[in-house]
């Protein structure tokens, strides 16, 4: 039997996702407590692997399991073994087909500019914090050499390790309400630490250090060492993964605001 199961987590107590030897990772969690449920081990893959801090509303992954649960049982036998900053939000069987992460269509990011003069303390784990006036009409504007297929060889990793950097944006809007400046990004896939690298770019154009025009000059010369720096991880949220509707998975709560 296969399962799907949405999670919710704050990253700013792992070490990203992806499980790693000798320090604190979501997967590891997620395992460590199915397996109770299961009463054997437990390997889960998930829609996109997120990088330490980072943040997760509706995190889709899959496991196999020959253990006869139902349904509310794998999220309150989960929930109950699992640390207070991850949680299964549902479950749901599904066909042997599904695939976390090669069934996926689209993944949603949020990342959250806080905009103020002096810096947060309740949120300094949840926001990216910019004390110098953003233009965030200006950052918009520059989204609109992004969306479409693009080589974003320049906006991502150094270390990636995909095999190519053609990706495709379907959505890219930066908004503000007061103090918050919030990006809304939708693709068909994203490279390592391309949203934060493109949330950086936008950042130093929202200050006035370089045109809108700029992102389309990153595109064009594929240059990842030309991109800027790259926005920290705790203003970023994994909103959600998108699947063809046959499969029929819950919809994703609503994107964090704290306007």
């Amino acid at each position: 039997m296969r399962i799907a199961l949405g999670i919710e987590y704050d990253g700013s107590g792992f070490s990203g996702w992806q499980l790693q030897h000798a320090t604190r990772t979501v997967q590891g969690e997620i395992e460590a407590a199915l397996a109770q449920v299961a009463n054997h081990p437990v390997r889960v893959s998930c829609a996109g692997r997120t990088d330490t801090g980072v943040h997760a509303l509706q995190q889709v992954i899959h496991f196999d399991s020959d253990a006869e649960r139902s349904e509310r049982s794998w999220v309150l036998g989960a929930n109950a073994n699992l640390p207070d900053d991850v949680s299964v939000r549902w479950a749901r069987e599904v066909n042997e087909e599904f695939h976390a992460r090669f069934s996926a269509i689209g993944r949603s990011y949020r990342y959250v500019i806080y905009n103020a003069f002096a810096r947060p303390a309740l949120l300094r784990d949840r926001v990216c914090w910019r004390h110098a006036p953003l233009d965030e009409k200006l950052m918009n504007q520059a989204c609109e050499h992004l969306i479409g297929e693009h080589d974003f060889t320049s906006y991502r990793a150094l270390a990636c390790q995909a095999k190519h950097a053609v990706r495709t944006i379907e959505h890219l809007v930066v908004h503000r309400q007061g103090d918050y400046v919030y990006i809304d990004i939708r693709a068909n896939a994203f490279l390592h630490h391309m949203v934060r690298n493109i949330a950086g770019v936008l950042i130093s154009i929202g200050h006035g250090e370089q045109p809108a025009s700029w992102t389309r000059e990153l595109i064009e010369v594929r240059d990842r060492s030309l991109g800027g720096v790259t926005a920290k991880a705790a203003g970023l949220y994994f909103l959600n993964a998108h699947y063809p509707q046959p499969y029929k998975l819950p919809d994703p709560p609503d994107a964090p605001c704290f306007s």
